[in-house]
């Protein structure tokens, strides 16, 4: 078995070295942008919201893992049995196809999928959030640690990590993820979105994906969002529209619309905003579908799924997530997935470490 374990994995490295698809890197790697210097210093701890929780619907879902168990002292991450099969053995790991999951373009859901729910749409321009909210407290830097599982021809598994970083007026969102061991990982892709903190959320000024398999040399992807002008890595200018985010700063952007307006965590209600992606700028819209109780390994958490609205087009993959209104409508649960065979699923292992609080940022 030893053999044919170290032979399969052998031909995956194989296929990564000579037939990883190129498409989402625009060269190789230069130099990085640095990341903030923070010190995490303190556990975030379950409350309840100063708003007061979303309106939960009659029967919330629970979701879970094969052979679970629902109590609280040992919990266990849960979703859909048919979706996520047992969690696979370390030699099992395929690559072929991550590069196009790991934090992918969100993508779309057809309406259908929301059939039988509340369908009211109602936009949320980021204006109109700090018009009617009293002055927002942005959180301190923050990190949550997820494990990832998956499908991408054959069983995944590895690590990932978000983190929320702030000097001042200034923020970065780094959102990284890996597959394989964490002392020797096969693929690394790191997404940073780094920009100013307005009374009207996150405006995002730079946006760069770096991945990294073995036996081949790193790629790199820029997008550069001016105050007027947004420059694509293909070289293409086009005109900034007003509250646009990009692939990671709208995790952060809904979790302060949602902090800020928490009616929008009611079922039924989207959130519309423009984002920047590496081939296009275009309008996006969220639907909340309901509250749900996960089963996680950081506890037990109730917490709102977030779907894309619009409908699919080909080439594109769907990016769900999990807010707990509970942990400061921050991501629990994040979901890539291009179809039923390909996905990575992104769920929270502790609870998230903060830093020590800072002075609040904006006018």
């Amino acid at each position: 078995m030893a053999v044919l374990g170290a032979a399969v994995l052998a031909a995956h490295l194989w296929l990564a070295a000579t037939q990883w698809p190129t498409r989402l890197g625009a060269g190789a790697a230069d130099t990085a942008r640095q990341r903030f210097e923070v010190a995490f210093v303190t556990e975030l701890q379950p409350a309840a919201p100063s708003a007061g929780p979303p309106p939960a619907p009659a029967a919330p879902r629970v979701r879970r893992l094969p052979g679970a168990a629902p109590a609280a002292s040992a919990p266990m991450f849960e979703t859909q049995a048919a979706v996520l099969p047992a969690e696979p053995a370390a030699d099992a790991i395929v690559l072929p196809a991550m590069d196009s999951l790991v934090a992918a373009e969100p993508a779309s859901v057809d309406d259908t999928g929301l059939a039988g729910e509340a369908m009211a749409t109602a936009a949320a321009p980021a204006s109109a959030a700090s018009a009617s909210a009293a002055p927002f407290d942005w959180p301190p830097s923050t990190r949550l640690s997820y494990r990832l599982t998956g499908e991408a021809r054959g069983p995944v598994q590895g690590q990932a990590r978000v983190e929320w970083l702030r000097q001042g007026h200034r923020y970065q969102v780094v959102m990284e993820a890996s597959v394989g061991p964490s002392f020797a990982p096969l693929m690394t892709r790191r997404e940073t979105s780094e920009g100013e903190i307005t009374t009207e959320g996150l405006s995002p000024r730079h946006y760069e994906m770096e991945m990294k398999v073995v036996l081949r040399p790193p790629r790199r992807t820029r997008i550069e969002m001016g105050p007027e002008q947004v420059r694509l890595p293909t070289g293409e200018t086009l005109q900034r529209p007003a509250g646009l985010q990009d692939a990671v700063s709208q995790f952060v952007h809904m979790t302060w619309l949602f902090t800020v307006q928490p009616a929008l965590l009611t079922p039924g209600r989207s959130i519309e905003m423009p984002l920047a992606l590496p081939r296009r700028v275009e309008p996006w819209i969220y639907g909340v579908v309901g509250t749900e109780t996960l089963y996680t390994e950081a506890g037990v958490l109730e917490a709102v799924h977030v779907r894309p609205r619009r409908p699919a087009r080909p080439g594109d993959f769907t990016a769900e997530m999990w807010v707990a209104p509970s942990l400061q409508n921050l991501p629990v649960r994040i979901q890539v997935r291009q179809d039923s065979e390909h996905w990575i699923d992104l769920a929270l292992e502790r609870l998230p470490q903060q830093a020590a609080p800072a002075t609040r940022a904006g006018p």
